[in-house]
């Protein structure tokens, strides 16, 4: 299991993502795909563009067996606070891009505010885990935008505003994401097998495939995972971004 550096833990801390290599290795990456292949014969994509699957994750499920063996919990545990335990996840989103299609996303958004939970309350989560089961090296191959620091700048609109001002994003016609400083976003890139671990509140989006038909298609498997107090206190979490992290 990867250790993660001091560099790692501040670049999280600073800019909301880091990309982990080396997690899955080889045959957990080849026996992923196997999954996917499987599930998308069950449930052919209709044609390029994204095409999303969002399995439960009963225990003995591949793919929860996946996400065990390669330790991606533990990994991600080194993220959050000592005392803070993260969740097993309860369900995978299974991403992916098919070429071509040139596309390049015209803002961010954040996960979890529509639907809202049975209780009303926000889908929220403590960080966004993306395990990657085709190369991401070149960009406009399916990858990640990601607007970095933006994490802090929505936890400030959260604290000034109030964290009951997070669903109500999901009314905004601009999309669903605050009028905050958003800077240049980047696409992530890295080797298959690595993890991008995502702060809940960084801006993302999908980018698009630019390669031929017939080219790899991206694969990436989602695990939203949470510390297992954050629903008891998901408000304070999203006004101060930092809360379950460490230092």
């Amino acid at each position: 299991m990867p250790q993660l550096t001091a560099a790692q833990l501040t670049q999280f801390r600073d800019q909301g993502y880091v990309v982990v290599p080396g997690v899955l290795n080889d045959a957990q990456v080849a026996a992923g795909r196997r999954v996917v292949a499987a599930m998308l014969e069950r449930e052919p994509p209709e044609g390029v563009g994204v095409h999303f699957l969002w399995p439960k994750l009963d225990d003995g499920h591949p793919l929860l067996e996946l996400y065990r063996a390669a330790g991606v919990g533990e990994v991600a545990g080194q993220l959050v606070r000592g005392e803070l335990g993260l969740v097993e996840p309860d369900q995978v989103q299974v991403a992916i891009t098919i070429p071509p299609w040139p596309h390049v996303p015209g803002g961010p958004h954040v996960d979890g505010i529509t639907p809202c939970l049975e209780d009303g309350t926000p889908g929220t989560f403590t960080v966004l885990a993306g395990l990657w089961l085709t190369p991401h090296e070149d960009v406009d191959r399916g990858n990640l935008y990601v607007w970095p620091g933006t994490h802090l700048g929505f936890g400030a609109y959260l604290a000034e505003h109030g964290a009951d001002a997070l669903p109500r994003l999901a009314e905004r016609p601009e999309g669903p994401y605050p009028d905050i400083p958003l800077g240049d976003p980047i696409q992530v890139t890295g080797l298959a097998g690595s993890v991008l671990f995502a702060h809940y509140l960084l801006a993302h989006n999908i980018g698009g495939h630019f390669g031929a038909a017939g080219d790899v298609r991206r694969e990436t498997l989602y695990y939203r995972l949470r510390t297992s107090d954050h629903r008891a206190r998901w408000r304070e979490v999203v006004t101060e971004p930092l809360v379950e992290f460490r230092s």
